[in-house]
């Protein structure tokens, strides 16, 4: 981000230049729509030349929701082009809070950008983005590994996250965030898969996010299969501010939270909206002895991420690791929710230890009379678990979790 006098040299000469394409993204707070163009003008100071062709050249969508958290109105204004121009694309987010451009970007971005089959919807409160599942990503069973399903929520968050002028760093922290060293951290992590994805296959995954509580924030997932429409699976995770030097916890102050709620929707919006969902449950610790374990796994160089730690996405294959083999052969993954509870380092060698939560003696008193099945009896007959990993060192514990199995069909 430059001064704003810089934006006034760059977009006169965009005007020159006669390259295809404008769009122009302007957030504004409390501004009828009529007066667009003069926003335009006033905010990034553009010459009334400028700010005319982008009246003959562009067509305006409009959107306007309250904060009632702050008590002001927002208002989100996209210019698209009209196929005649002859415009290098201009974005730009302007707060007029503050008089100020908060975001400004020249052109469409990188190749990548524009390769990228993603885009925030039409309201700017959320982002979609579609995938095709590579051969690199299928198991035994010719479907995308939970693994693989991972690994698409967190790119699709990142994305959404450098779409909406956030860092491209890998943490998605805001300006105020990254003045004071703060960072995001995943606290907990909530997947169900209805039907996994084979080779081949289109997944569509939309994500938001939004406020929770004083001292975080949620992102949520919905993904689809594109030829069928059908919802395939949900997700969702809560993430804690962190201060990177100190490696303590911070409450989410009130200029963070001004940065980026105005790309959450307004009411709250829930991939599992149900009342008691599983997403909701506690995870007990599991106790020991355990029945099955993995000991002295250590971290690849492979599993660190661009922050030089364990990537998230490593923790649940160190999970699966100790899941007994005729689970494995005859079932597959339905649910896990992961607690997570320590940072782990390159140098760190982990122990997953895994207990079934259902005892045989559990589930046959789930059985009514003549061994007809109560209402929850189909969830029981389903293969439970409970997860920790902790330091082989001195058995501090990392990450705690819960899965749950479904046969698999013939």
């Amino acid at each position: 981000l430059g001064p704003i006098g810089h934006l006034q040299i760059q977009s006169i000469n965009l005007l020159k230049k006669k390259k295809p394409k404008l769009l122009v993204l302007v957030s504004l707070l409390c501004f009828p729509f009529s007066s667009i163009p003069k926003i335009l003008q006033k905010m990034l100071k553009l010459s009334c030349n400028v700010t005319d062709k982008l009246s003959q050249s562009c067509f305006f969508s409009f959107s306007s929701h309250s904060d009632p958290v702050h008590r002001r109105n927002v208002s989100s204004v996209s210019c698209s082009h009209l196929r005649k121009t002859g415009l290098d694309p201009l974005r730009a987010i302007v707060s007029t809070d503050q008089g100020s451009v908060i975001q400004a970007e020249q052109g469409l971005g990188s190749l990548a950008d524009r390769l990228r089959l993603g885009s925030l919807t039409e309201d700017g409160l959320s982002y979609k983005e579609k995938f095709i599942v590579r051969s690199y990503e299928v198991g035994s069973n010719k479907t995308a590994t939970v693994e693989t399903v991972a690994n698409l929520l967190q790119e699709v968050g990142c994305n959404h996250a450098q779409s909406v002028g956030f860092s491209t760093d890998g943490f998605a922290t805001t300006p105020t965030m990254r003045k004071l060293h703060l960072i995001w951290v995943t606290a907990r992590m909530h997947i169900e898969i209805y039907k996994y994805p084979a080779w081949g296959d289109v997944v569509e995954i939309e994500t938001w996010c939004q406020s929770e509580g004083r001292i975080g924030t949620r992102r949520d997932w919905i993904l689809k299969d594109i030829a069928t429409g059908e919802v395939t699976g949900r997700a969702t995770s809560k993430w804690v501010m962190m201060n990177q030097d100190t490696r303590r916890l911070q409450k989410v102050s009130d200029d963070v939270r001004d940065e980026y709620l105005v790309f959450c929707p307004q009411e709250p919006r829930l991939a599992f909206p149900e009342e008691n969902n599983r997403s909701l449950k506690k995870i007990p610790k599991l106790e020991d002895p355990s029945q099955y374990s993995m000991i002295g796994l250590k971290p690849r160089r492979a599993d660190l991420d661009m922050n030089q730690h364990v990537n998230n996405v490593t923790y649940i294959g160190w999970v699966l690791e100790s899941i007994p083999q005729e689970i494995i052969d005859t079932h597959e993954l339905k649910v896990i929710t992961l607690d997570y509870r320590r940072e782990c380092q390159q140098d760190d060698i982990v122990d997953s230890l895994t207990t079934s939560e259902f005892s045989e003696e559990t589930v046959s008193k789930l059985t009514g009379i003549n061994g007809s099945a109560t209402s929850s009896k189909q969830e029981h007959s389903e293969s439970h678990f409970l997860h920790i990993l902790r330091l082989s060192e001195n058995g501090q514990e990392i990450n705690r979790g819960r899965t749950q199995w479904r046969k698999k069909t013939s």
